[in-house]
């Protein structure tokens, strides 16, 4: 069964291969985080187990980090040794995070999209947001992602508005209830 956990050396192949998964879809923006490391390098397991280390100690407020960047938990959903999606909680928002980031940002990777992974990453998420003093997460998303906004309003996102083309929503993270939809 699919959860979230921390970020683990042991699923070094599956992230690499869900990196390489996001890299080869032409149909969806690849994510910043697979933008962000350099595959090959990763292939070593001290360095792959370095760089899990770095995203765990993204959490903590004393850890050096760019002036725009906040402290943020980044998990995985996993099943089992394969990584399914990943998905990070901002503990607080910057002015520009307000507008078009927001607390929570998932992904799934392509083999394991349209399946109520991300409807359940994000219900599984909120209590480790409310857990951060999140009462209600900021979600955003663009216009055009029907799937995404989807997700939200399965796990009671209140539309607030638009800015530019994105879509924001407010989900609340306390009590904690069964999306509706699929598995």
């Amino acid at each position: 069964m699919p959860a979230l956990i921390d970020p683990d050396a042991r699923l070094r192949e599956s992230f690499l291969a869900a990196a390489a998964e996001f890299r080869a879809d032409v149909s969806y923006p690849v994510p910043w985080y697979v933008t962000d490391i350099d595959p090959l390098a990763l292939t070593d397991p001290a360095a792959f187990s370095a760089y899990v280390d770095r995203v765990l100690r993204e959490r903590d407020e004393a850890t050096p980090r760019p002036a725009h960047f906040v402290p943020m938990t980044t998990l995985w959903w996993a099943d089992g040794d394969q990584m399914l999606g990943r998905l990070a909680i901002r503990h607080r928002l910057t002015p520009l995070l307000g507008q078009s980031g927001g607390h929570i940002g998932y992904d799934v990777r392509p083999s394991a999209r349209r399946r109520g992974h991300a409807t359940a990453m994000l219900a599984a998420a909120l209590p480790v947001a409310r857990s951060l003093g999140i009462t209600d997460a900021l979600l955003t998303c663009l216009d055009t992602n029907i799937g995404s906004r989807r997700v939200i309003e399965a796990n009671a996102g209140r539309f607030i508005g638009m800015s530019g083309p994105k879509l924001r929503y407010l989900v609340p993270t306390g009590e904690f209830r069964q999306p509706k939809g699929r598995r």
